[in-house]
């Protein structure tokens, strides 16, 4: 339906007249009846009772003019949302991450929090591997990454650098070291995170080029788990450093460079490189200065 043909019969049914419904609509009278025929046709029904001297609605008329009203309600509720969401007072931020990643956006969501309280934020726990995927099929506006899917479609933009850390217990045998050789890690006892992914297939390629066995007895499906058992010093581990920053800065997990092993990692937001974000979207652009 032309909801111009609504606000015409409702100018008509409140001026109670053809030609001040045309003065008021910048139109000539005729094409403000012709309107009103249009309609009539397009519902089926008469709205004016056209045999009275004075314009008068009909039942049907009495009953359009009842939902043109609530059309303008609406209409004025649709604007007031949009310069709302335009304006950050409401909409919605979703972003796809891992276990691991969703560290990295603490501390600039806080940040996005503080500005903008009212947009609803939801990170969507994802494997890294299917992000991209999700982001093209339009389930989420952005991700965080640490690789480079090689997507001409996704546009990725840098937001942290860290790197892959060997933890141990404070009282392991090996944490009193500055630097270890993988060479010496053949007999550890590794804690491992069982989701696949490329730093942990790295980490792998590492210990098979230089012949040295990976005791992987122990894998977990959260790193949350992997911290707490290596505190416990029930095995050795590599992490995200990200994710055990303040275990390392409390003296609760101790951090030993391996000389073979410097894996840095890039963490990436990833969105269509075609596809206009949302007015939150850009917004959480700004707070990562980008």
């Amino acid at each position: 339906m032309d909801l111009s043909l609504l606000e015409t019969f409702r100018t008509i049914a409140q001026e109670g007249s053809f030609s001040r419904a045309g003065q008021k609509l910048l139109r000539t009278q005729p094409a403000v009846s012709l309107a009103l025929k249009r309609l009539e046709a397009e519902l089926g029904v008469t709205l004016i009772d056209r045999t009275t001297k004075s314009l008068s609605l009909t039942d049907a008329g009495r009953l359009a003019l009842e939902y043109c009203d609530r059309y303008e309600g609406l209409d004025r509720e649709l604007r007031s949302a949009l310069a709302e969401l335009q304006g950050l007072q409401a909409g919605r931020l979703s972003i796809g991450a891992n276990e691991s990643t969703a560290m990295y956006l603490l501390g600039p969501l806080e940040e996005y929090r503080r500005l903008y309280p009212r947009v609803h934020i939801e990170i969507r726990r994802s494997l890294s591997s299917r992000i991209p995927e999700e982001l093209l099929r339009g389930r989420l506006e952005m991700g965080a990454i640490t690789y480079d899917p090689g997507d001409d479609r996704l546009t990725l933009r840098e937001i942290y650098q860290d790197h892959l850390a060997f933890i141990v217990a404070p009282k392991h045998r090996l944490a009193g070291r500055k630097e270890l050789s993988i060479r010496e890690l053949g007999d550890e006892v590794f804690i491992a995170h069982n989701v696949s992914g490329p730093y942990r297939r790295r980490v792998i390629e590492a210990f098979q080029s230089h012949r040295v066995p990976l005791n992987m007895e122990i894998e977990l499906p959260t790193i949350e788990t992997i911290r707490r058992m290596v505190q416990r010093d029930m095995g050795v581990a590599f992490l995200p450093r990200m994710c055990v920053q303040q275990d390392i800065e409390q003296g609760t997990l101790i951090e030993i460079p391996v000389s073979e092993i410097e894996m840095e990692r890039k963490i990436r937001l990833v969105y269509p490189a075609n596809r206009q974000l949302s007015h939150a979207g850009r917004a959480f652009l700004d707070v990562l200065g980008l």
